[in-house]
């Protein structure tokens, strides 16, 4: 098996489903049942989850942005912990840490307790993006990755891949396979954010981008089968 940890970056509008806004439980559970299923076949699988179901930042201009970002980090709390609690559900362990203490709901990020719940083979769903504002939920997802030492980012969208311009406007749009990280920066491909794709060029963690919607998709890509797009160093 080529990857025995990876770190799966879910929307929080992926949550939502055909809601747009909020959580939809069932898609919730549909999503956690797959990621089980991954888990059952021994794959470590940690998890940084998005807000944007319940917060897209400043609401105006005169907000400040840290006031925001904050937000935003409540947003993703309480999807980490609907993504728990369906978890536990399925009878699938599982732990929430959150970047900012919250001690009563989650445990605080330790990077230690997060690998030794991995080895353990609890899901272990990461909730407040990095802690700090002026940081996206993709660079959160890079900086665990690093951290935890993951195989590989997997980026769950809405589209099967990395296009050479948006499909959703463009009926000639073509669907690139395999993409090195100086590309994807070079050409502004909205990929993840810049931070994001620095900081798994700089350490080799390849990324992967799928549409999370397919069924079985994550499983076929523990399987080694070319699902989506990988993002990784141009020497591999």
């Amino acid at each position: 098996m080529k990857y025995k940890r990876i770190l799966l970056k879910l929307s929080g509008e992926s949550l939502a489903g055909s809601k747009k806004v909020g959580i939809d439980f069932e898609k919730v559970l549909e999503i956690c049942k797959e990621i089980k299923e991954i888990a059952s076949l021994g794959v470590e699988v940690a998890i940084v989850v998005g807000g944007g179901n319940f917060w897209r930042g400043r609401s105006n201009q005169q907000m400040d942005r840290c006031t925001s970002d904050y937000i935003g980090m409540l947003g993703t709390t309480m999807n980490a912990l609907a993504l728990g609690d369906a978890f536990k559900q399925l009878n699938q362990e599982v732990r929430v840490q959150t970047g900012v203490e919250m001690r009563q709901i989650a445990e605080f990020y330790i990077k230690d307790r997060a690998i030794k719940h991995l080895e353990k083979g609890r899901v272990v769903i990461f909730g407040c993006g990095t802690g700090s504002p002026f940081f996206s939920t993709d660079t959160a997802a890079a900086l665990r990755a690093n951290e935890i030492n993951a195989d590989a980012l997997l980026k769950a969208t809405n589209v099967d891949g990395i296009y050479d311009k948006d499909p959703k406007k463009y009926e000639d749009a073509k669907k690139i396979s395999s993409i090195t990280y100086l590309d994807v920066l070079n050409k502004k491909l909205n990929v993840m954010d810049t931070t994001a794709t620095s900081l798994c060029m700089d350490n080799e963690v390849p990324i992967i981008v799928f549409d999370i919607n397919k069924p079985h998709n994550l499983k076929k890509i523990i399987k080694c089968e070319k699902i989506g797009t990988i993002v990784q160093s141009d020497n591999k």
